[in-house]
């Protein structure tokens, strides 16, 4: 017979056992990628059903139903992200390691020109109501406005810290995470003035960012281990929910109410969004260690993820990606 702490404990470990594992998703593909170069964003354009994969000096760009590789952009020495703006047919690139943004033809994958830009240009989107590529800067400390029709920088968001992860609405607001500082910047992404400054409270060092913008949501991954959940009409967090270790981005898929975020633990932490005001988790998608950032196909809702073997650097400092290992992971729900 089974003592009543015996049976509490085997329901709490039936219980984190069940919480562990979000039902249905799973990893379904992995393409390779040559070489031996760290990494960072991967995006997904859905005007061509593309992946632009950062990698080292280079911009991989794959066939996002098969994996094959179409083409490099290059050189882009410390490259984080990538924009793409179809109706130009020109991609913008962030290098981390010259501070510039290189411009290139998405038909042919060659480089245009590069625009010089304030100091550690990393997260890039662009935003289609007024038609921008917006440049977050870490130790820059601001958002650069680039207009890319003229390939010409027309201006700067003073953000006074670090910027992470950036969206917009498609109201005239964007939002941008500061991450020393656990703080939402509100700004206009036309005027390029700052609106309101919103504390991010129970969160720490916050790095990725998604918006439900019909419901005025901010979903914000926190390397504290948790999802904050904002009201962006007045900066107010809604609630905290618990995630993976080692957050770097978050996904809304709107069709579905659900959240992703994806950890470097190995693991996407996936919520449900049950209204605007209610959440709850729904388990984990295991996936592999390393695989923190992450794009997502609104359309088929497959989720793409870069990943490696990393190995302990014999300098010191972060691991190194083992070499012939990097590999970008399908997650589809099955």
């Amino acid at each position: 017979m089974i003592s009543k702490v015996s049976a509490i404990v085997l329901f709490l470990t039936a219980l984190l056992c069940s919480a562990a594992e979000a039902p249905g998703f799973k990893v379904t593909k992995r393409y390779p990628i040559p070489g031996d170069s760290g990494f960072d964003y991967i995006v997904f354009d859905s005007s061509a059903n593309r992946l632009y994969v950062s990698h080292g000096t280079e911009m991989d760009v794959l066939d996002a139903d098969s994996g094959k590789l179409l083409g490099k952009v290059e050189p882009t020495p410390g490259v984080h992200g990538a924009a793409i703006v179809p109706e130009l047919h020109r991609g913008f690139t962030t290098n981390g390691e010259d501070g510039t943004v290189s411009v290139f033809d998405t038909n042919t994958f060659k480089t245009i020109k590069k625009i010089s830009v304030a100091k550690d240009p990393d997260f890039v989107f662009y935003d289609p109501k007024t038609k921008r590529v917006l440049v977050c800067h870490g130790d820059g400390e601001v958002i650069t406005a680039i207009d890319p029709a003229k390939e010409a920088v027309i201006g700067e968001v003073k953000l006074g810290g670090g910027a992470e992860a950036g969206v917009v609405d498609g109201k005239g607001n964007g939002f941008v995470n500061l991450e020393e500082s656990a703080q939402v910047v509100n700004f206009d992404p036309e005027s390029l003035a700052v609106k309101h400054k919103y504390p991010v409270t129970g969160c720490k060092t916050p790095t990725g960012l998604a918006v439900d913008a019909p419901n005025s949501r901010l979903f914000i991954g926190c390397r504290s281990k948790v999802l904050a959940v904002m009201d962006a009409t007045n900066g107010k967090v809604i609630t905290t929910l618990p995630i993976g270790d080692r957050v770097d981005a978050v996904s809304f898929d709107a069709d579905n109410n659900l959240i992703f975020a994806s950890n470097g633990d190995g693991t996407v932490s996936v919520i449900h969004q049950k209204s605007p005001s209610e959440y709850e988790s729904v388990g984990d998608i295991q996936t592999q260690k390393s695989a923190k950032t992450m794009a997502f196909d609104p359309k088929s809702k497959r989720l793409f993820l870069s990943a490696a073997e990393m190995v302990s650097n014999s300098g010191g400092g972060r691991p190194k990606p083992k070499p012939g290992t990097f590999t970008v992971l399908v997650v589809e729900r099955q």
